[in-house]
């Protein structure tokens, strides 16, 4: 088994008489994205302050890769932290300074590099973050979501190995959080860090994340991937998981994988050999989508899909959830493939008629630059109540069709 990056052994924390940490064991695995979820008032930022060196534990042991910190020389923890890097949950920009100034600061402070790859890397950060036409602007002259996107790029402006998110969504709108999620995962795909968020309000955290670390009563009561998540026995459970379930149904008009898992076996499984479809819609590219268009856009695109999707469907007893980070899934129980596809004439009719124009100016608001093209697709299969949902949906995708085109262009 792979060593871990970061690791905590029986890590306790208390201030004073109150105990923030108690007997904390934690893994943190190199180039994954690992969230760390909680109330709020929990201890997550404390405990993101202990893997960064901000706070040391009362008891206990942290490991950076396999060693203890508390026995590395200064030589050694200097080059261990060096690789960190930390956004601030209230960004933390310096107000008097422009964009540009702003992401630079970390390379004049820490590094002798000439002025003019210093100028090169912060270009290249901006452009990636979205922020070009800002370079010359102040904090105060920002939206929220260009001032993350700024905190963003100058976390990342020194390269680093693993950076810290602390509560990077919070007082943001539903669609931002949903932007500022995927622009955090699209970004450490592209760079290959390791990424470790806390947050008390992590929407589709099933799609950013490949360890959840959950901290309830001062300890890490579950750690292990989403999908375990999901099987997780624990009270735990009812505090945390409906408070993002219903914060998830706010940012995409969709259930969470969860409460459809929940709705699915209610429906389909309480006796055998009932048929029913599903039906996979797909927004083809997009990766090269936000790219275009930028991450509002997109998650603009997304949540409102996802709304005229269960609006439709819903009404008929369709149940909708979000399977991947461009995949949106119906099932329609005791509905046959020849009534789907009856459904699924009026639906396209009326996607095209009603839903196309309000996407396409949405996409138009946030355009970037140049001309946009999205590609709906939508394939439906039929199964009985007791089949393999993942082998109907690879017979659903292998039938997808184009249902709908989305076209506009910055300032329409």
């Amino acid at each position: 088994m792979k060593t871990p990056l970061i690791e905590f052994k029986d890590v306790t924390k208390c201030f004073g008489d109150k105990i923030v940490l108690d007997r904390v064991n934690l893994q943190i695995y190199e180039g994954e994205v690992t969230t760390i979820i909680g109330l709020s008032g929990s201890g997550k930022s404390v405990l993101l302050k202990h893997i960064i060196g901000l706070l040391q534990p009362d008891e206990g042991v942290i490991l950076f890769r396999g060693k203890p910190v508390s026995e590395m020389s200064r030589s050694d923890l200097a080059g261990s932290f060096g690789q960190i890097s930390y956004m601030f949950q209230g960004n933390a920009l310096f107000d008097s300074m422009t964009v540009y100034d702003n992401i630079a600061l970390p390379l004049i402070e820490t590094t002798r590099l000439k002025k003019t790859e210093i100028h090169r890397k912060v270009l290249v950060r901006m452009k990636q973050t979205e922020l070009t036409e800002a370079a010359y602007k102040y904090p105060s002259e920002l939206s929220g979501g260009m001032q993350k996107r700024a905190a963003l790029a100058r976390a990342l402006i020194t390269d680093p190995r693993i950076v810290l998110f602390d509560e990077p969504t919070t007082g943001q709108d539903p669609v931002r959080k949903n932007a500022i999620l995927s622009m955090i995962a699209q970004n450490q795909r592209k760079l290959n860090f390791t990424a470790v968020l806390v947050s008390h309000e992590i929407p589709d955290v099933y799609f950013i994340s490949n360890r959840i670390l959950a901290l309830y009563d001062h300890r890490i009561v579950f750690q292990g991937t989403p999908e375990e998540l999901e099987n997780f026995n624990h009270p735990f459970m009812d505090e945390v998981i409906n408070s993002l379930e219903g914060l998830q149904k706010e940012l995409t008009g969709l259930y969470s994988k969860r409460q459809f898992e929940l709705l699915n076996h209610l429906q389909l499984r309480r006796k055998g050999g009932e048929t029913f479809c599903l039906v996979i819609f797909s927004l083809r590219e997009l990766d090269a989508i936000v790219s275009q268009i930028g991450h509002d856009a997109a998650q603009e695109i997304l949540r409102n899909m996802g709304l005229f999707i269960d609006k439709h469907f819903g009404a008929i007893g369709g149940i909708s959830t979000r399977r991947a980070t461009n995949e949106i899934l119906t099932v329609l129980p005791y509905s046959n493939l020849a009534e789907t596809e009856r459904i699924m004439e009026d639906f396209i009719a009326d996607f095209n008629r009603q839903a196309v124009p309000s996407l396409e100016e949405g996409a138009c608001k946030f355009a970037l630059g140049g001309d946009v093209e999205l590609t709906i697709l939508a394939g439906a299969a039929e199964g009985q109540s007791r089949a393999d949902i993942d082998a109907l949906l690879e017979q659903a995708r292998s039938k997808q069709k184009e249902i709908g085109r989305l076209q506009c262009a910055p300032g329409e």
